[in-house]
């Protein structure tokens, strides 16, 4: 099992904080921890933190420099597909009925990729409308991170919205691939970027299509997932004006059999043939799986996981449950969403969900629901959102960040 602590940026008013170990982020591209208050310690080893500690001069050692900067959300966007598939609709095509699928898992009815629309088009849209929001032009943007598991392209889809927007810098744009879990991690690695690397505007879009590989006659995974995308902008700031306060990220492999969409190969014949000099050459055509799932452990999983996480995430910010103005987890089920509010004693009325009307959108899901939250009104500068994600591989995450 793979894990991640979090750092945390001393920049809440009247919250007392303890000294932790500050992530540092080496451009070898490994991280490391060191006890330093307020400051990201860039090095190209972990000899160099030793150096530094010592007292020697950043100048004569291998220690190039230190970055005090922190990171804050400031816009957001979001865009969902034009086919709306409601459960009635579904009842015509599978054995199943509205009551039955809303009992079990709060969605009414979900978007679905048709036509001549693409998950590339849907993340231009909402990475237009974030940056639109947060008031920052293309050739502003230092990086572009795009948080798939479906791409449009084997090799990835980053470098094609990239260019769409007009990033006149050719800024570096590439993929995460984290399932669920997806922007989270994303959020988090942007947050690197910016602490350890000195980007400045780094635009993070969580989108999936996800309905490309389900099953539409397996009524206990066709009723749960839609497509859409959503994206937000992280920019540097101040260390005072920091607004990720702490994150905890975990893996454990073990997990897959539980949730995946495997490789598989067609069974057809080569024409090639082999010539009978090579066995098993050409290699077969592969492609992937319907999404398999043992919908209840995962259910076991993240009702038993995902709360632990979240108060890890808080406890390395210093801060407590009743600090949480918003718990926006990962959009999976809203009975889920309901245990783990309950498990951290969040009322209803603060918890984000639009389960209902888009399904589960993989690593859409949370941006997707905040940019909603803070269109409507309902998320306000300032306010502090619990934000977890969960998923295939399996993978979990949880990040404490201040909107604004």
């Amino acid at each position: 099992m793979a894990t991640a602590s979090g750092f945390f940026s001393p920049s809440v008013p009247g919250l007392k904080r303890r000294n932790s170990p500050f992530l540092g982020v080496y451009r070898s591209g490994f991280c490391s921890y060191v006890e330093i208050s307020k400051r990201v310690l860039c090095s190209s080893t972990t000899e160099g933190a030793q150096i530094y500690s010592s007292g020697v001069s950043p100048s004569n050692s291998r220690v190039p420099r230190l970055v005090s900067k922190g990171c804050k959300l400031v816009g957001c966007g979001s865009a969902v597909p034009e086919l709306q598939v409601s459960n009635d609709d579904l009842a015509k095509v599978v054995e199943t009925s509205d009551e039955w699928i809303s009992a079990r898992t709060g969605i009414r009815k979900r978007r679905i990729l048709s036509g001549k629309e693409s998950l590339t088009s849907l993340a231009i849209e909402a990475a237009k409308k974030a940056l639109q929001m947060a008031k920052i032009e293309p050739g502003d943007v230092d990086l572009v991170l795009l948080c798939t598991s479906t791409a449009d392209d084997l090799f990835g889809s980053a470098p094609q919205i990239q260019k769409a927007l007009g990033c006149s810098k050719n800024p570096l744009a590439y993929d995460i691939t984290g399932a669920c879990s997806g922007f989270v991690l994303g959020l988090v690695s942007a947050a690197c970027h910016v602490r350890g690397g000195g980007f400045h505007n780094v635009l993070v879009i969580g989108a999936d299509a996800l309905s490309r590989y389900v099953d539409w006659t397996d009524r206990g995974t066709c009723i749960l997932f839609g497509d859409a995308a959503g994206a937000v902008v992280v920019q540097a700031c101040e260390s005072e004006e920091d607004g990720l306060f702490g994150f905890d990220l975990h893996s454990d492999g073990e997990g897959v059999r539980h949730l995946n969409a495997s490789i598989r190969y067609e069974e057809t014949n080569d024409p090639l043939g082999t010539n009978g000099a090579i066995s098993d050459f050409p290699p077969k055509r592969a492609t992937y799986s319907c999404i398999n799932m043992n919908g209840k452990e995962v259910f076991r999983f993240a009702a038993r996981c995902v709360p632990l996480s979240i108060e890890s995430a808080l406890e390395k910010a210093g801060l407590s449950g009743s600090s949480i103005d918003w718990l926006l987890l990962h959009q999976a089920n809203q009975r889920i969403i309901d245990a783990v509010a309950a498990r951290l004693e969040l009322p209803p009325d603060r918890v984000i969900s639009n389960i209902a009307n888009y399904g589960n959108t993989s690593a859409a899901s949370i941006p997707l629901a905040l940019d909603e939250a803070v269109r409507s009104g309902k998320v306000q500068p300032g306010h502090i959102i619990a934000a977890s994600g969960f998923g295939a591989g399996l993978t979990w995450g949880s990040a404490i960040v201040r909107w604004g």
